[in-house]
C-alpha cells in the first residue's frame, strides 16, 4: 500500500506522526506520506517538522516515510510560491488540495496548482477537460479520493483522466488512524470511480514511481 496523502495533529489530524506511522504500519503500509495543511505562513513552521521526523523513522522503519505538504485554501495566485517553498523546506511529495465540491475552494485553484508543477492535485472536483489535459502534459497526478465528501467526484475526475491520458493515483486523506486504508480498500475505491483492474495496477505504478522520485531527490539532498 501506498498512500501519500494523510494528515497529523501538525495540521487537521488526530495523530503524532510517528503515532500515525505506526499505525500505518500495522495497516499494511509499504510507503506512508505526511501532507499536513499549509499556506503562504505555515509552510515554515510544519514542513521541516515533518522532514525531521521522516529522517528519524525511516532508518528505523521498514515502511517508508515521505515528508510532504497539502497547499490549502491558498489563493492561486500565491499557489507556486507556496509549492516552491515546500519544497525548499524538504517536502518531498507536494499536494495542492483542489477544487473539491466539499469545501469553497477558489476558481483556479486547479489550474494554478498545475501550472505550479505539484506532484499531486487533490480531490480536484469537477475538472475541466482542459485543466485535466494540462495535468497530463506536466505529468500532475489527479488524486481518485478515499475522503467523504472530496470523493463524490472521483467518477468524473477518473473519466477526465482516461480521455486526456492523464495519471491518477489513490489518497485516503486520512486524519485518523482509522481512515487509513489497506490496499484492498484503496482498489475498491478506485474501481468505485470506474477504473478496471489494468487502469488500477496503474495507479499504483503511478504512486511507486512518484515515491522512486521522491527518495531520489532526498537522497540528492
Amino acid at each position: 500500500m501506498i498512500d501519500l496523502h494523510t494528515h497529523t495533529l501538525l495540521s487537521d489530524g488526530e495523530l503524532i506522526p510517528t503515532e500515525l506511522a505506526r499505525r500505518a504500519e500495522l495497516c499494511g503500509y509499504r510507503v506512508l506520506g505526511f501532507a499536513d495543511h499549509v499556506d503562504t505562513v505555515l509552510a515554515d513552521h510544519i514542513v521541516p517538522l515533518l522532514a525531521r521526523t521522516a529522517e528519524d523513522l525511516n532508518p528505523v522503519m521498514a515502511m517508508q516515510v515521505i515528508p510532504g505538504a497539502e497547499v490549502t485554501h491558498c489563493r492561486p495566485e500565491h499557489i507556486e510560491r507556496v509549492v516552491r517553498r515546500c519544497r525548499e523546506l524538504g517536502a518531498r511529495v507536494v499536494v495542492v488540495h483542489g477544487e473539491t465540491p466539499a469545501e469553497p475552494v477558489a476558481e483556479g485553484t486547479n489550474r494554478a496548482a498545475i501550472e505550479a508543477g505539484c506532484d499531486i492535485l487533490a480531490h480536484p472536483g469537477p475538472i475541466t477537460e482542459e485543466d485535466a489535459r494540462l495535468a497530463a502534459e506536466r505529468g500532475v497526478l489527479l488524486e481518485i479520493s478515499g475522503r467523504k465528501g472530496h470523493c463524490l467526484t472521483n467518477g468524473h475526475v477518473a473519466r477526465m483522466a482516461r480521455e486526456v491520458g492523464a495519471g491518477v493515483l489513490f489518497g485516503s486523506d486520512a486524519h485518523a488512524g482509522s481512515e487509513l486504508r489497506p490496499r484492498a480498500d484503496a482498489e475498491r475505491v478506485l474501481a468505485g470511480a470506474g477504473l478496471g483492474p489494468a487502469e488500477i495496477a496503474a495507479a499504483f505504478d503511478a504512486a511507486e514511481a512518484l515515491v522512486a522520485r521522491a527518495v531520489q531527490q532526498e537522497g540528492v539532498s
